[in-house]
């Protein structure tokens, strides 16, 4: 072990002794190492040190730990040093119609804005379900309404301040609202390439009639109903909405009631519904029963009598039977003339 252990230390020793000079044969000097030139540092400018008005900087936590390892709130999460605002997008306040519409008065959510082709849709839009009167019993609106806030409150007030009266007056409760049309991305009257009607901006509502609790429906365009029925509902919601389409406006509206809130200059409004008479009532088609008081009818004349009374009459017409036959035959050759009878002069 001691000899193996002398030799390698010789072997080494001879080793760094021809390192010392470059082999006869290595030209290029490939073999020799050469010694390093010493190194200078440069030196790097440090920053300028902090102003002490300035203020102090967040410290980040490093991105390997998660924010839960460590107790400290996430960066969805405010905080102290975060404000709230900062952390999420400010929400839209309520507008003070969404406000005055709670449940007291309507079942009415409120839905996303809708943002439809040109310009349908509308803001602060809700689903007017059912109207909630004072007594707590709720008027059904089908099938549900989507209107503006606006135009919801409108008919919530129409619905509580003048057909409840009426359908009291008619001795039973209103129960539901017949909605025929709401929101609907379309020209007016459905016409191609007409104006955007009031209905694509969620500001309108077409109305068949009100149902009654009692089943009875009044139907606001039906001539059979009562006409001081229709009128008092005509001047109720030409009061209110600044826009009443009806019977006789166009007969497209023949058949319902159009509402909105159209704004338009000066405050201008549109009433055009006509209240129709009442048709008149057909005949039957059947006569109407003989009164027992009505005095009896005078019998008709049987073929037999009628047989009679012709025989009756060729027995008149026919010569009497004293004349003998050549004097009827004579008087029956002699031609009819219808001269008067003259006097011949002498």
């Amino acid at each position: 072990m001691v000899t193996a252990a002398l030799g390698l230390v010789l072997l080494l020793a001879e080793r760094a002794e021809a390192r010392k000079y470059p082999a006869p044969l290595d030209i290029f000097g490939l073999g020799t190492p050469r010694p390093r030139a010493a190194v200078h540092a440069a030196r790097t400018p440090l920053p300028r040190p902090r102003p002490e008005e300035a203020p102090k900087a967040l410290e980040k936590a490093p991105e390997e730990a998660p924010a839960e390892a460590e107790g400290k709130p996430s960066p969805d999460q405010p905080s102290a040093d975060k404000p709230a605002d900062a952390a999420s997008p400010p929400q839209k306040q309520p507008s003070a119609c969404r406000l005055a519409l709670t449940e007291d008065v309507a079942i009415a959510p409120s839905i996303p804005d809708i943002r439809g082709p040109g310009a349908c849709g509308g803001e602060d839009l809700v689903r007017l379900e059912a109207i909630v009167l004072p007594d707590k019993r709720k008027v059904t609106v089908k099938p549900a309404a989507i209107l503006r806030c606006t135009m919801a409150s409108a008919i919530v007030d129409w619905v509580r301040k003048d057909m409840v009266p009426l359908a009291a007056s008619l001795g039973s409760p209103i129960s539901e609202l017949d909605n025929f049309d709401s929101f609907e991305c379309r020209g007016r009257n459905r016409v191609a390439g007409a104006m955007l009607s009031e209905h694509g901006k969620a500001n309108a509502i077409d109305i068949r009639a009100i149902k009654l609790a009692n089943g009875q429906s009044i139907g606001l365009t039906d001539r059979t109903v009562s006409r001081e029925v229709r009128e008092r509902v005509l001047h109720s919601v030409c009061t209110r909405f600044s826009t009443v389409l009806g019977p006789g406006s166009d007969w497209y509206h023949e058949d319902h009631i159009h509402l909105d809130l159209a704004l338009r200059r000066n405050d201008y409004r549109i009433c055009q519904w006509n209240v129709w008479d009442p048709l008149p009532q057909v005949a039957p088609l059947l006569p109407a029963e003989r009164p027992e008081e009505a005095p009896p009818r005078e019998a008709a004349a049987t073929p037999e009598a009628q047989g009679g009374a012709d025989d009756e009459a060729a027995e008149k017409s026919s010569p009497p039977e004293d004349k003998p036959a050549s004097e009827q035959k004579a008087q029956s050759s002699k031609p009819a003339t219808n001269k008067p009878a003259t006097k011949k002069r002498r």
